[in-house]
């Protein structure tokens, strides 16, 4: 058969084109088992634990930075991508603010600039005292804050040098997958190990309580409910537990009254409530209640006089909080409520006294108490006990040194945010770094990269002193 050249051309142009479609194909159906998804607990452990051997050995700290930048840089690209798909699935939280969430876990997670080197010389030689890796961390990651956790996380875990088996919330799963899949993309496209970065294919309770058993498990650092938390504790490992909080803020009669009203506003509505940093309940000073309250419906907030038909919505029969409403706009809980919605609301704010449900159980929505207090003294009393002893976060608005002092000895949260939206205690609008595993029930605070470190001491005798 006699083909001449121009015939032959169109056959190799579609031989390439077939090749590359079929290249093209293949890239795109990439194996989850290959961006560190596994179908058991089993293999995503021992993957991590392979992938945290070559990594302690053979990635200095510098080498580590390179791909902590990497994991920036791509995950810098994904932050409307994920705060879009991680509103839809979990059907919570506003895309505006989960933006402003990733891109804050994204930048202001600190990285290995976080691990500090200690020496001691003398007469007796040098000691010195470095952060070295625990080895697998088992991190369980909150529906609420599902991509930032897990991009905080990962940036201080790697940069401590461990590798990470996720167990993502199954409400929140796939975005949870993806969010693992593009690190892991980046850490192998900058020269990293496979596989640092695991979780499973389908979460479920069995596979956090597999994955916390496992002897490979050195840390487990949980994040999310009191449940999840006290599982943490009881699992026999060093454990990093970030639970609840029911952040009260006072207004005393010193503060900027419009600025407060407007700064609650911001605080308690970001993200719909969600962050367990958020503002939960105002004790306001009586004398400036009516003002602070006028302020505030001035602006973004509504107040509903009777709250009846809000309770049959956002608590259930038995008096628990009703979880179809979590993280749902303010408009959206007002419709199911029956009652009518101003333009733009973001918060809606109950007068009530300080018995009510509202005040004393964490909600995870836009509807915020305000109970009136006799006094200052009075508002800190109550302020600490609806806290319930979480000592997450706390805030306050107010222009007196002596109540700004006070308040602060007397609530003893992790964060506690002055004359601001509670966001600053996370770095929006704040100094200092940021992270979404908040550590009060154990301790550790504002977690970090050396968070997750443990201490090292290596001691020469009679050596390298020059003193």
């Amino acid at each position: 058969m006699n083909i001449n050249t121009e015939e032959l051309n169109e056959i190799v142009k579609e031989v390439l084109q077939e090749f590359n479609e079929q290249d093209y194909s293949s890239s795109q159906k990439e194996s989850d088992k290959e961006l560190g998804i596994y179908d058991s607990m089993e293999e995503a452990i021992t993957a991590a634990r392979r992938a945290q051997k070559e990594y302690q050995a053979n990635f200095s700290l510098q080498e580590r930075e390179t791909l902590i930048a990497a994991m920036r840089k791509e995950m810098g690209q994904h932050l409307e991508e994920l705060a879009q798909k991680a509103c839809e699935e979990s059907e919570m939280g506003r895309v505006a603010d989960k933006i402003i969430k990733n891109r804050m876990a994204v930048e202001k997670t600190p990285g290995t600039e976080d691990l500090k080197t200690e020496a001691y010389s003398g007469r007796d030689g040098l000691t010195v005292i470095e952060q070295a890796p625990f080895g697998v961390i088992c991190s369980i990651a909150p529906v609420t804050n599902p991509t930032e956790t897990i991009i905080c996380n990962a940036i201080g875990m790697l940069a401590a040098g461990n590798a990470v088996v996720f167990n993502p919330h199954p409400r929140a799963k796939n975005v949870s997958k993806l969010t693992i899949k593009l690190l892991n993309k980046a850490i192998v496209a900058a020269g990293g190990p496979s596989y640092l970065l695991t979780a499973v294919k389908e979460p479920t309770i069995q596979t956090v309580e597999s994955c916390m058993k496992d002897e490979r498990i050195i840390m487990v650092v949980a994040t999310g409910g009191p449940g999840v938390v006290k599982a943490a504790l009881s699992s026999g490992k060093k454990a990093i537990g970030a639970g609840a909080g029911n952040p009260p803020v006072i207004v005393d009669r010193t503060a900027d009254l419009k600025k407060a009203a407007v700064d609650i506003i911001k605080g308690a509505s970001f993200d719909n409530n969600l962050p367990c940093t958020s503002e939960k309940v105002i004790m306001a000073v009586k004398e400036i209640a009516d003002d602070l309250l006028k302020y505030m419906t001035e602006d973004k907030a509504q107040l509903v006089k009777d709250p009846a038909a809000l309770e049959k919505i956002v608590l259930n029969e038995d008096g628990s909080i009703n979880k179809d409403m979590v993280g749902k706009d303010a408009s959206y809980i007002m419709e199911q409520a029956g009652l009518k919605a101003k333009g733009n609301l973001r918060l809606i704010v109950v007068d009530v006294d300080f018995n009510h449900p509202f005040v004393q159980k964490e909600q995870l929505m836009p509807v915020i108490p305000l109970v009136r207090v006799e006094d200052f003294n009075t508002a800190v009393k109550l302020a600490v006990e609806v806290e319930h002893g979480n000592r997450h976060t706390a805030a306050i608005h107010s222009k007196n040194v002596d109540n700004l002092t006070c308040f602060a000895k007397k609530i003893e949260t992790t964060i506690y945010v002055k004359n601001a939206p509670s966001y600053a205690g996370i770095g929006v609008g704040g100094e200092g770094h940021a992270t979404f595993t908040i550590a009060g029930p154990t301790g550790e605070g504002l977690t970090s990269a050396r968070t997750f470190t443990r201490r090292r001491r290596c001691v020469l005798v009679d050596g390298f002193s020059i003193i």
